[in-house]
């Protein structure tokens, strides 16, 4: 097989709600036999991406897919040829799941992979799985510190397990007092901290890493030194570019109008759909949200979404 020739496949990420996920691994006979990867096949003449994801389901598994969510489009090059892989997380599907081509299964829980070898253009997602589908925002100018920091603790005994601190009008001395705040009682319930543009802040306090403005992902060349890293971005040329430095995920946004910025243009539900539709990386949602709109966000192509004030609400 040619490789310069893509091969376009379908991918599926079938999860059950506690984001418990299905490996499968390649039977004897074909290629790369006995590494796991997620169930799926090549997308067929005549065949949409979700069409091959449904037949391949059916014919590999034995399960009809009721709900899959377009996710991400990762392109990997092996030896042998280049595939273009359609992620889609399945939610929801009928049938009892059959090994129909004498494949082995097995469930695996996030951040605690069991199986190996992995099929390398797999690897990424088992990373971007990592990711919880709320990434909530500080609003430390609103609500004050301590009362910002009693809704932090009770969103994180709830279960909150991302946030970036973005507080623009602190001075940087009481930024670090803060940061050290909200990393301690974030680590204490096993969620990430990003801080918003100042690599060596999230450094020194121990946070996991860094969310890197617009304007800063323009001027970079290299991806900064932390474990993840985050950009914000309004168009397909920045989401290139966050891809391109190695950016672990990106905020889109404004999707819909915003508190802040009234009457200012917003991208929408279609044209944030656009945008996403090939991203590498995961991309939440960002502007005018509430966490109602999370179905609506995976709908369109999203990771989940990000929130601002609602984010901190009782």
């Amino acid at each position: 097989m040619c490789k310069d020739k893509v091969v376009e496949v379908s991918a599926a990420v079938l999860q059950i709600p506690d984001g418990t996920y299905l490996l499968a691994q390649r039977p004897a006979g074909k290629i790369w036999a006995g590494y796991w990867e997620f169930p799926g096949g090549k997308v067929e003449l005549g065949e949409t991406a979700r069409d091959a994801l449904v037949r391949e389901l059916r014919e590999e598994l034995g399960i009809t897919v009721q709900t899959a969510y377009p996710w991400l489009t990762r392109v990997f090059t092996y030896p042998h040829a280049t595939v273009r892989l359609a992620f889609f997380r399945v939610t929801a599907w009928t049938g009892e799941l059959h090994p129909h081509e004498d494949q082995q299964f097995a469930w695996q829980r996030q951040g605690a992979v069991n199986v190996e070898p992995i099929l390398p253009a797999n690897a990424p997602v088992l990373r971007a799985l990592a990711l919880p589908t709320l990434y909530a925002i500080s609003n430390v100018a609103e609500l004050g510190v301590e009362p910002f920091l009693a809704s932090l603790q009770a969103k994180l005994d709830g279960g909150l397990k991302l946030i970036q601190l973005r507080e623009k009008s602190l001075s940087r001395e009481a930024l670090h007092s803060l940061a050290q705040k909200v990393v301690a009682l974030a680590h204490a319930h096993d969620a990430k901290v990003l801080v918003n543009g100042d690599v060596a802040l999230a450094q020194e306090v121990g946070a996991d890493g860094v969310h890197l403005t617009s304007l800063q992902l323009d001027g970079l060349k290299d991806r900064p030194d932390v474990a993840w890293c985050a950009a914000s971005c309004h168009g397909v040329e920045e989401l290139r570019r966050a891809e391109m430095l190695g950016c672990d995920f990106a905020a889109l946004s404004p999707v819909l109008p915003t508190q802040s910025h009234p009457g200012a243009p917003h991208l929408g539900w279609e044209k944030f759909s656009a945008i996403v539709a090939e991203s590498s990386i995961p991309v939440y949602a960002l502007g005018g949200l509430k966490l109602g709109d999370m179905q609506a966000a995976w709908r369109h192509g999203a990771h989940g979404i990000a929130l601002l004030r609602q984010a901190w609400c009782s």
